[in-house]
């Protein structure tokens, strides 16, 4: 049986759900590494969470209890982007079955999650008609969007869409530094951070008081996080302004961004290893007699030097020790090796997805066309042991279920596969105690209007 053959034959006994034991994919190494339009209408058709995610878009609104809207779901957008780059936009689902049957039938390419609008986005056409702009975001989660495309000037093992190991860190860090501010400095709780696929990462917050922010008060929070950044061509290539670091900034700096500059990215990214690589920092410090002395430092040391210690660490402590002694104190020169470490470390957000209500983004568990990996949860407690190579992929979960014999409920499947913990993850720690949070305002605003309908018959 040849290769195209072999392919198939598995997509034939996955599609019609044949009992019959499926080919032994390993041995006939017939499953491509690539995206297949065959293989993700088997992972919609047997393992995307729709439940879990129905569950997540209604936040508690698919009960009973009085205060329910019950048209909250279905004045949500969903954007599909079908093969051929045909893209969907303003569709609406009143249930969870609807959704699951429109993604089955139309098997996107990309799922994307909009805002909850005044009215159902599929019918806006007739309240254009009216004239009145009744058409507008009502709600929606507060995003943010990092992409490693945007540290592509401070990371020397890979560009564009490459990562690796030894850049990856530099989201794990991204996380660390939002998920915290978030938490303690703005008071939210639900909160989930996704794994964009390729070579990046989004972060929902999906607590009440954070979907119902207006447009000024996201581009706020957006500017909390902002450090500006000279650019590439600017000398002043950090402004972190004022005597003192924001409490905020150095909190990151001292819990986060120093330590893992110091003790990782130094090494990883070989950052003053070449003349090319230190000229770039010098060019950082408005002192030209110290980059001159730090310069015939090294470029000495570069020529002599049998050191067995690492010389991006060996110069970096030279670095500090110049900046940092008492004797520059009084030229302000000491800011100089917070500013390299928050250049070459801090996060770097695509600041307008989070300061508008009408941004799209990918929901969590599509499949990323270029790679074929899920787009799944990460915990920001563990975030350190997340390994973006060894997420699943669509043609890695196939070969799990044919492994495992075609046939089940969707959540024996599910288990399966390496697709599960995941999906366990999304339930229990992001979904369950949103929704139970979900419940408890509802109950309170609830009470709170019958106490003040209850005070005004009273009067």
């Amino acid at each position: 049986m040849t290769r195209e053959e072999v392919e198939h034959a598995k997509d034939d006994m996955l599609i019609d759900g044949c009992e019959a034991q499926a080919l032994d994919l390993k041995q006939a190494n017939a499953v491509p590494d690539g995206f297949n339009v065959n293989y993700l209408k088997i992972y919609y058709g047997k393992l995307f969470p729709y439940y879990e995610i129905f569950k997540w878009m209604s936040y508690g609104n698919d009960g009973k209890h009085p205060a329910c809207d019950q048209s909250y779901l279905g004045r949500r957008e969903f954007s599909f982007t079908l093969e051929n780059d045909i893209y969907v936009r303003f569709q609406s689902f009143s249930s969870a079955s609807e959704l699951e049957n429109s993604i089955k039938e139309k098997c996107p390419f990309k799922i994307d999650i909009g805002p909850v609008y005044s009215v159902d986005p599929a019918k806006r056409h007739a309240y254009e008609q009216t004239g009145n702009n009744v058409f507008t975001p009502v709600e929606r989660e507060l995003i943010f969007d990092i992409d490693m495309t945007d540290y592509d000037d401070v990371r020397y093992c890979c560009s564009g869409a490459d990562v690796c190991l030894d850049c990856w860190p530099l989201m794990t860090v991204a996380i660390k530094v939002i998920d915290t501010a978030l938490r303690d400095d703005f008071g939210f709780n639900n909160i989930l951070w996704v794994f964009s696929g390729r070579r990046g990462v989004h972060c929902w917050v999906c607590d009440g008081k954070a979907r119902r922010l207006t447009n000024e008060q996201r581009a706020a929070i957006a500017e909390y996080f902002r450090v500006d950044m000279g650019g590439e061509n600017s000398q002043k290539k950090v402004v972190l302004g004022g005597h003192a670091l924001h409490p905020f900034l150095g909190r990151s700096y001292t819990e986060v961004l120093k330590s893992f500059f110091e003790e990782r990215l130094l090494s990883s990214q070989k950052i003053l290893s070449t003349e090319e690589r230190f000229e770039k920092i010098l060019d950082m410090i408005p002192d030209e007699s110290i980059t001159s002395d730090l310069r015939g430092r090294w470029q000495e040391n570069r020529r002599s030097s049998t050191n067995k210690e690492d010389i991006n660490v060996v110069r970096w402590e030279q670095l500090k020790h110049i900046l940092q002694s008492s004797k520059q104190k009084d030229k302000g020169l000491r800011r100089c090796v917070e500013e390299i470490v928050f250049y070459y470390t801090y996060p770097r957000l695509d600041m307008e997805v989070s300061k508008h209500m009408n941004h799209l983004l990918k929901a969590p568990f599509c499949v990323h066309p270029k790679t074929g990996r899920v787009c799944v949860p990460i915990d920001p407690n563990c975030c350190d042991e997340f390994d973006p190579t060894t997420v699943p992929t669509l043609s890695q979960l196939l070969e799990e279920l044919n492994r495992s014999g075609v046939g089940g409920d969707g959540e024996t499947e599910l288990d399966q596969t390496s697709l599960g913990e995941s999906v366990r993850f999304f339930r229990s720690a992001f979904v369950q105690p949103l929704l139970k949070s979900c419940k408890e305002e509802m109950e309170s605003s609830y009470n709170a209007k019958l106490q003040q309908k209850k005070n005004s018959i009273t009067w």
